[in-house]
Formats: C-alpha cells, sequence, structure tokens
C-alpha cells in the first residue's frame, strides 16, 4: 500500500482507539451512523446519549474537542439548507423570537443538524485515530471491491502530487506577472485546468506502463498482517452496541 504520509485530519497517538485494527473501526463507525440515522428525532434525550457517547471515545482516543470543532466546517452547507428550511417550510407556523417559521421545517432542521453533526463527529474521530492507508487496508481486509480500493490507494497516493503541480503552476502565473482579479481572466485559469488535467492524464499512462512493466495483473497484492482478534471486535462493537441499545430503549418510547 505505500509507506503514506500523515494526513491533516489524522493526529498521531497511542490510544486503544488508536490501535484498534481499521477493519474494526469502519464497520463500528458505520453501524453507529445508521443507528443515529434511524433513531426518531423527538428522542432528544438520545441524541444526548450519542454525544456522551462520542466525547468517551474522544476522550480515549486523546482527541482535544478543538481539534474536531475546527475540522467540522465541512458541515457548514448542511447547516446552512438547514437554517432555510423552516424560513422556506410549508405547513402550521410558529413565532420564534418574532419569526414566523415552519413547525415542520424546525422538526426537519433538527432532525438534519443532529444526524449530521453526529455522522460528521463520528467520521472525524475515525480520520483523526486512523492513518488514511490504514482505512485501504482495513477495506481491503473487509473485502471491499478491489477496483474501488485501488481507485482511493491511487488518489490518496497522488492528490499531493497533483496539488504540487498546481502551486507550480500558480507561481510560474504570478512570476510572469498574471494576478486573477476578474472574470477576464477565467480563459488563462481554464486553459491552466486544461493543462494540468492533460499532465495528470499522462502522468497516469506512465504509471499504469511502469506497474505493467513490474507485473501488475490488475489487481494489488493483499497484506496479510493477521486478522483482529476477538477483543479487537468486542471493543470497537462497544460504540453501535450501545448507540443501538439506546436507539432501541427510544423506539420503545415513541
Amino acid at each position: 500500500m505505500g509507506a503514506g504520509h500523515h494526513h491533516q485530519l489524522y493526529r498521531p497517538g497511542d490510544s486503544l482507539v488508536h490501535r484498534l485494527p481499521p477493519e474494526c473501526k469502519l464497520p463500528a463507525v458505520a453501524g453507529f451512523a445508521v443507528v443515529v440515522v434511524a433513531t426518531p428525532r423527538d428522542a432528544f434525550w438520545a441524541f444526548g446519549v450519542y454525544v456522551l457517547l462520542l466525547a468517551a471515545v474522544a476522550a480515549v482516543a486523546r482527541v482535544p474537542a478543538a481539534f474536531v470543532l475546527r475540522r467540522m466546517v465541512i458541515e457548514v452547507p448542511f447547516v446552512v439548507f438547514a437554517v432555510a428550511l423552516p424560513i422556506i417550510g410549508l405547513g402550521a407556523r410558529v413565532e420564534v423570537l418574532g419569526l414566523s417559521l415552519s413547525a415542520e421545517g424546525l422538526w426537519a432542521a433538527w432532525n438534519i443538524l443532529a444526524k449530521a453533526t453526529l455522522g460528521v463527529v463520528a467520521s472525524i474521530l475515525l480520520a483523526a485515530t486512523t492513518e488514511p492507508r490504514m482505512m485501504l487496508l482495513g477495506a481491503q481486509r473487509l473485502r471491499l471491491p478491489p477496483l474501488l480500493v485501488q481507485i482511493a490507494m491511487f488518489m490518496l497516493r497522488y492528490m499531493d502530487v497533483i496539488l504540487d503541480e498546481m502551486r507550480r503552476m500558480r507561481v510560474a502565473r504570478e512570476s510572469r506577472g498574471f494576478a486573477a482579479r476578474d472574470v477576464r481572466h477565467l480563459p488563462v485559469l481554464a486553459k491552466s485546468a486544461g493543462a494540468l488535467f492533460i499532465r495528470s492524464y499522462e502522468r497516469g499512462e506512465r504509471v499504469h506502463l511502469a506497474m505493467l512493466s513490474r507485473g501488475y495483473t490488475g489487481s494489488m497484492p493483499v497484506i496479510h498482517e493477521g486478522g483482529a482478534s476477538v477483543a479487537s471486535w468486542a471493543t470497537a462493537a462497544l460504540l453501535p452496541a450501545a448507540a443501538l441499545a439506546t436507539a432501541v430503549l427510544s423506539w420503545s418510547i415513541t
């Protein structure tokens, strides 16, 4: 899979969560997300329990709250959409701070924000405690489609290469006095994007030929480092199991 490198989302550490095999953590986070989505939107206490579960995981993994909060910017589009729902929603209206808002829109906004936030935080904790290349290795061990794993692996490997190529092209433009200030400069940027695509495509062809010359037959070698232990699976299952118990109780109450 290659040596790899630390990603911005990854926080090196030696906690119990860090040491769990990736093939255990991936299903655990996916199971937690499914349970959260299936929880009734009016079970407020259940969402509070989910927050406490994630806080416990963060504490065990020694991931600071500030680290998680800074990386939750990715949720901004969901927040904007959720905020707009009570305003544009139809149906019965309620007064909130002098504003006439849709009651159903408020429920929908809460439902989206609560569940999306929990899913994002769980994903951030997964990324903070698992190197990207190890996630791909875990996906490989879980027998995900090999082609998808290979595409993700090459994307991870060459993303920084392409970004570095973009930076060099930008520096070359600016060293010649170019500065994009308005729409008149779009043709230059479009040509740069086209050149970047051609360079990336040609690089991909060269890499593919190099792989073929080294015996590549359409699948990457499977790395066998021993399966995860029963204890590892049991530890990883604590999060989705606790969430499932909470969800079942919320279903029985409602």
